[in-house]
Parts: structure tokens; sequence; C-alpha cells
């Protein structure tokens, strides 16, 4: 079990323990904006925690809840998995986070950490993330990082924006 730590925030791999959390996180409609469009269940948590333990089990990595040091809360999740779950595609790192955790930087020192797993741990030669073409927050946080953006493309049946980092512009930025 692969634990991940930032200066404010400890990655815990998801399980039962931090379904309470999740669901508060899930069911924010503004966190849902640009992922689900909706608030998500108790049983949609409860099944993606199970999804993601599997997923885990097979591959050793995949999401993770952000534990905030200072107030040992659940703020956030966020993942390093294939892009559509497929091992032949390139790493993908994602991540949300509390909309009362909007605005402080977690999210780009979140998403720094996922690209360091993926490149150091797994050798990824590549990492890409994925946003819906309308989400500015996550476009920020992807440039931050040194992230070029691809274009269009359609994902779990979305069309969404695809951005892009290799190993070479990690070692320079990163």
């Amino acid at each position: 079990m692969t634990i991940l730590t930032t200066a404010r925030l400890r990655f815990e791999p998801f399980d039962e323990r931090h379904a309470d959390g999740l669901h508060a996180m899930n069911r924010d409609p503004e966190v849902q904006r640009y992922l689900l469009g909706r608030p998500e269940t108790l049983e949609e948590t409860l099944a993606s925690i199970a999804r993601v333990q599997a997923r885990r089990a097979a591959l050793g990595y995949g999401w993770w809840a952000f534990i905030e040091h200072d107030s040992r809360e659940l703020v956030g999740a966020g993942c390093v998995q294939h892009l559509g779950h497929e091992p032949a595609n390139p790493h993908e790192i994602g991540w949300r986070l509390r909309r009362d955790r909007w605005g402080r930087g977690l999210a780009s020192e979140a998403a720094r950490e996922l690209a360091r797993f993926a490149f150091e741990a797994l050798r990824a030669p590549t990492v890409c993330a994925i946003r819906h073409p309308d989400n500015l927050a996550s476009q920020k946080v992807m440039e931050r990082l040194g992230m070029r953006y691809l274009g269009l493309q359609t994902w779990h049946g979305d069309e969404v924006a695809v951005h892009e980092l290799g190993r070479a512009g990690w070692q320079q930025g990163g």
C-alpha cells in the first residue's frame, strides 16, 4: 500500500474508512460540475471505492484520498491510472478537492506529487490529464505543472481537453 506525502497532504489509498469524506465531497454539485454533472449518491461512492480497490490490487496504484496534515480531514482525492483504464494507454493523473479547499494551491501540490509518482515510481514516459473543456481551474493546474495542451479527444464517453507532460519536461521543470 503506497502512501504519498506532500507539505500539506497525506495520500491514502481509497478504502471504506474514506467513504464518508469522499461522499461529502462528491455530493457537492460544484465539485461534480465538470465530472459527473450532478451530485454523486452514497451508493455510487461506495461502488467507486470498490472499483478502485480492485484496480489497485491488479496494478499496485490508483486513487488516493487526500488527508490534510493540519486538520486530519479528507479534503480531496486524486489518481494515477491509465487513460480509459487500458494499460496500453498513457498514464493519467487526476484530482478533485472539497470546495472549501479551492484556491489554496492544494490541487497544484497534489498534481505535482501524482506526476512525480508516475514518473519516478512507475517510470512513465509521459503523463496525461483530462478536463471538461470549460474547467479553467484544472487547465491552470495543468499549465502550472508544465503540461502541453493536445486538443479535444473523446474519453469515458465525453469530449475532453487533453494535456500531456513528457518525462523530459518533468525533469526540466518538475
